[in-house]
Order: structure tokens, then sequence, then C-alpha cells
């Protein structure tokens, strides 16, 4: 059985990935618009300045990996300043499939930094459930196996050979992991990653992950914890940020998603997966919870 992380990675299924060489020389400074998806970078020689919308800039260098969950706007720049103010404006939906190097700056001098970055997508909608539950930034030092990995993504994604886009999907289900796994608990909003670092609390939701059709309640939940029911309901709601029945209903309900998208299953089979006891029942929460009828998803979705 997979752990809840690996169960939310899986369920959101990334997909279709884009690596890219960046370099910068001598006087250089270029402004991303915001994006949205999910992009990474390790820096491979050199140092720069990253300025992301909204936060105090941070000097990237050897070794350095980041990775922004959900990709605001931002700024890059050469540790000179010179072009801070005046940075070139890209538009990284513009920058989609390019296969080669990226030069910022002076295009025929030595490079100051040398960069592998990317960014993937989800097959799910429901990326947020991975973002809500990570910092806006994470940066990372002296990450090897990080930087390995974005070498593998790199050149995986420059070839056409046979399995690539089974081979980049479970490249890039492992470094997110990885590069979450160094996310210290004290970092992270509340969510599943703080939830997880509590070992008392972390029994009571691979329960949840393990069995989402069993028929829970606090007080069965507050038992796998070890833990007296209202200790249990105000720690889970405090430091996963919902109640726990609201986190139990939150996964069935992404769990049934994910079904209703691929087509697996008839109405009432999906209900029974998820813990309903009927398909009436299953389509009233549903349509509570989504805003959408299951049938209507399924259409919406397929």
């Amino acid at each position: 059985m997979l752990d809840p992380l690996s169960d939310i990675i899986a369920l959101l299924r990334p997909t279709t990935v884009f690596a890219k060489a960046i370099s910068g020389a001598g006087s250089w400074g270029v402004r991303y618009s915001s994006f949205g998806d999910p992009s990474f970078c390790t820096v491979l020689d050199g140092s720069c300045r990253l300025t992301i919308d909204g936060a105090a800039p941070i000097v990237l260098e050897a070794g350095d990996f980041v990775l922004l969950p959900a990709t605001p706007a931002f700024t890059m720049t050469g540790l000179t300043d010179a072009r801070a103010d005046e940075p070139v404006a890209i538009d990284p939906h513009a920058t989609t499939g390019f296969s080669g190097e990226m030069r910022h700056g002076d295009p025929d001098g030595a490079p100051d930094v040398r960069m592998l970055g990317g960014y993937f997508a989800f097959a799910s909608p429901d990326a947020a459930l991975l973002v809500s539950q990570l910092p806006a930034l994470i940066h990372l030092r002296g990450a090897e196996r990080l930087a390995t990995l974005v070498r593998m993504v790199r050149d995986e994604a420059s070839h056409d050979r046979p399995g690539r886009d089974l081979v980049l999907a479970r490249l890039v289900e492992v470094l997110l992991i990885d590069a979450i796994r160094s996310v210290g608990s004290d970092e992270a909003p509340p969510g599943l990653l703080r939830g997880l670092a509590d070992p008392q609390l972390a029994k009571a939701i691979r329960r949840i992950h393990d069995a989402p059709a069993q028929g829970w309640t606090v007080a069965a939940l507050a038992k796998e914890a070890a833990l007296s029911r209202s200790a249990f309901f105000d720690r889970f709601a405090r430091i996963v940020g919902v109640p726990p029945m609201e986190y139990v209903q939150g996964w069935r309900m992404s769990l049934a998603k994910d079904m209703l998208r691929r087509g697996a299953g008839k109405l009432d089979e999906i209900a029974a997966r998820v813990g309903y006891g009927s398909a009436s029942a299953f389509s009233t929460a549903f349509a509570r919870q989504v805003g959408v009828p299951p049938k209507r998803y399924a259409l919406m979705a397929g």
C-alpha cells in the first residue's frame, strides 16, 4: 500500500515535462510572468540572484536546487544587479518545447552561471491538493541527488526514445518526493506534511489512505492515533489544517474524481469504493463538495 504522500503524487499523475539548459553572462536580468505549473531548477556552476514577487531575494549557488510548486512571477539576475531594474520580460509559455540552451546577457562571453531548469504539468486538475501542502519556495543547498535527477530529466526530455513519457513521469515523481522529503515540517503550512511528521497523527492519516471506504468516525481515528477524541480532534485540526472528517471527505472525493475522469467503474461501484452505501448518497455528497453531480463531472473531465 502506498503511503499518503505517494498516494497524492500518484493521483496527480505528473505528465508532460519540459527541461532546458540556462546560462547567464555579463550584465543580465530576466523577469518571468506568473506561470502556475510547478517549475524546478538546479545550479550547475556559478551563481545568480532569484527574487520571487513578494519575497526577499536569494542567491543561488552551485549545487542549489529550487522547486516552485505554483511558479509565481519572479526575476532572475546576475549578481552585479546591473539589469535588476530593467529585466527582459519572458513569457514562460513561449519557451515551451525549446530544447537548446537559453542564454541571458552576453551571448559570447564565458557564463557566470549554468543551470538546468524546467517545468511539468499534472494530468489531474487537482494540483492544488499538493500545492496547498507545500511552501511557496523549496530551496535546498548541496542537493546532489536532486541535481542528478534534473540531469536525467533533461536528458530524457531531449530525446524521443521509446518509453520516454513513462520515464519522464516516473523521474518527476521521484524528484517531487525527494524535494518534498527535504522540507522541514516547521517550514510547511498546515497540511499533510506536518500531519505525517506527527507520529500519532500519521497513524490515523495512513489508515484513512489505506481504507478510504471504511466508516471512519473521529472516535475511530482517535483510537488509531492512541489519543482521546477531543485531543485528537484539536491536534488534527491545528496541524493538518482541517477537521479529521473534512480530511476524510476531501480524500474520498479526490479519489472519486480520479475514478470518474478515468471511467473506472459504474457510479455505484465508485460510491462503494469511497465509502458510500448507495449511488444517490454519493451523488448528493459529491455535488455538495465539487459543485456538480458526478455524471456531469465525468462528462466535463472526459
